[in-house]
Formats: C-alpha cells, structure tokens, sequence
C-alpha cells in the first residue's frame, strides 16, 4: 500500500497546482473558464501577504491532489472559519484516500486555528464527492444559496458605487 503524506504547499508547486486546477475545471465542464496562469498561481498563494493556502496530497512521492483554502468569518460565532475554495484528486489516484487525508489535515488547521466552521461547496451532480463529505460527516446546508457575481456586471456593480 501506497503511503498517502499531505504537505504545505511551497511555491515550486505553482505549476502543480495550476495543472490540477485545469484538470478540476476540465472535470467540471469549465476548462475553458480557467485564465490563471503558474505565475499568477504562485503570486497569489504565495506571496508576502496572501490569505490563500494550499496542501498537496502525495502517494508514493508523487503529487495526487491538492486544496486551496483561506479563512472567512462568521459574525454570528465571533470567530473565522476556513473555506475550502477547491479540493481535488486525479482520478487515477481517486478511492485510495488522498481526499479524506486532505480533508482531515483541513479539518486540523481548522481546529488548531480555533476556527468555529470547515465549510465548502460542491456540485449537485458531483456525487462521488458527496459520498466522500458524507462519510467524513459532513452535512449540506440546503437552506442557503450561493450567489456570485463576476465580470460585467461586478463592473457595473462597482461603477455605480
């Protein structure tokens, strides 16, 4: 059996990163959506000052999945919480627990940094992931609905301000 070691992130993981980036939105039918560059990836995790982190998942040495996260807050706790922004595995690595590992480091860094909440989204059609989230325990929170806004119209948003 393979040993499964999760890692910070250092910046010579940029190109790691962004090429599991690309197969994440590949996966999601979003390839063409994907403008970061390995520049642009080590410049925003990486950076003096940046509030992105990133772990990466290792099977045998070699590189299977990443997550990149941050911490928001909750002013109905009074305290942050971590966001998991994306979390993914190659697939030819999926169902050896390089996933759950991630998320149990997160969930670590969450309660070592006395975080109140571990939260993330996922597709309603992803329900490999799903599977996963509910084995490790956790719950979808239905009653809330995520709504974005981007391009244009965070322009015009912004310009009317």
């Amino acid at each position: 059996m393979n040993r499964i070691d999760v890692r910070a992130a250092v910046p010579t993981d940029a190109g790691t990163i962004l090429t599991f980036v690309r197969e994440l939105a590949a996966f999601e039918h979003a390839g063409h959506e994907v403008v970061a560059t390995e520049a642009a990836v080590r410049e925003s995790i990486f950076a003096e000052g940046s509030h992105v982190e990133a772990l990466i998942a290792e099977i045998g040495g070699e590189p299977a999945g990443f997550a990149v996260y941050f911490y928001n807050y909750s002013t109905w706790q009074g305290r942050k919480g971590l966001y998991l922004e994306d979390l993914y595995v190659s697939p030819e690595r999926r169902g050896l627990g390089a996933g759950k590992a991630l998320l149990k480091r997160l969930a670590a860094i969450a309660r070592d940094n006395a975080c109140g909440r571990f939260e993330w989204s996922v597709l309603d059609w992803n329900s490999e992931a799903m599977a996963v989230y509910d084995s490790v325990g956790a719950r979808p929170q239905n009653e809330w609905i995520r709504y974005r806004i981007e391009g244009d119209a965070l322009e015009r948003l912004a310009a009317d301000g």
